[in-house]
């Protein structure tokens, strides 16, 4: 059973950073893409970033320059460093895998972690 636990969510203030960590169980995280999505209460889950199996980083305008997807195909992981933290960037944080190049849409996900970002 394919499993994506993310971690490193947690309070940060403005400006400072934060990185997020997803240990990926039974998929080999280089096989396929992995991404990072958000969603704040109330708005819809939004993509923040995304790597190739070939190691090609996309990011969101929204976090462009402020993010890095990193992935590491020994430890079987991927991470999301957030640096310049804005008040936007609260919500949940989750993890993706295996994308479907034809749809875009991810099969396997994590249950999310959380960062609260204040002022």
């Amino acid at each position: 059973e394919v499993q994506l636990v993310e971690s490193g969510g947690g309070s940060a203030q403005e400006g400072e950073s934060l990185t997020l960590s997803c240990a990926v169980s039974e998929f080999a995280v280089y096989s396929n893409s992995m991404g990072w999505f958000r969603q704040a209460p109330g708005n819809e889950r939004e993509w923040v970033a995304r790597i190739s199996p070939y190691g090609n980083l996309y990011y969101a305008d929204s976090v462009q320059g402020r993010a890095t997807m990193s992935r590491d195909n020994h430890k079987n992981t991927v991470s999301l460093q957030m640096d310049s933290l804005k008040l936007e960037d609260s919500g949940t944080y989750y993890c993706a895998a295996d994308r479907d190049p034809l749809s875009g849409t991810f099969k396997y996900w994590g249950k999310g972690t959380q960062v609260t970002v204040s002022s």
